[in-house]
């Protein structure tokens, strides 16, 4: 395993009504994502199809050449429907901005989430930048302009 990365990270929030939730982290020693929770003053309720954007009360600085993806938590998805409605989602490296997490209920029923409660996980990830070569036409490959399903197996 390569050597952790650091990165800057800050409460926004420390004296919510309910107090501040813990940093987000790696919940067994072999999780990719870091579980982070909701920061809550009061309960808040998703109905079927509902959306939120559930804030984190953190802030993070993601160093250049990074970004931390917003993934869903998976137990969360199977047994209730809620997801993450961008998934996944991007922080930038120049966002200093409240992290918040952008859940949807597609579950049948409705949800509620409480102050502390996992909602997501973040994974940093690195990242290239494109530099554009113009092309009139592109090399031809045994898929060529294949789209969806074009690969697939019946």
């Amino acid at each position: 395993m390569s050597e952790p990365v650091t990165v800057e990270i800050s409460r926004l929030r420390d004296h919510t009504d309910s107090g501040s939730v813990e940093l987000p982290r790696y919940m067994s020693p072999g999780a990719v994502g870091m579980d982070v929770r909701a920061a809550l003053d009061q309960e808040l309720t998703l109905p079927p199809g509902g959306r939120a954007a559930v804030p984190t009360a953190l802030a993070a600085a993601v160093p250049p050449g990074w970004e931390i993806q917003v993934r869903p938590r998976s137990g969360l998805a199977i047994k209730h429907g809620i997801t993450v409605v961008n998934a996944p989602g991007t922080i930038d490296p120049d966002y200093r901005g409240e992290i918040r997490i952008l859940l949807v209920n597609l579950g049948d029923h409705r949800y509620t989430i409480r102050h502390g409660d996992r909602i997501a996980q973040l994974i940093l990830c690195p990242v290239g930048r494109v530099a554009w070569r113009e092309r009139d036409s592109l090399e031809n490959t045994d898929r060529g302009d294949g789209g969806f399903g074009s690969t697939g197996v019946r």
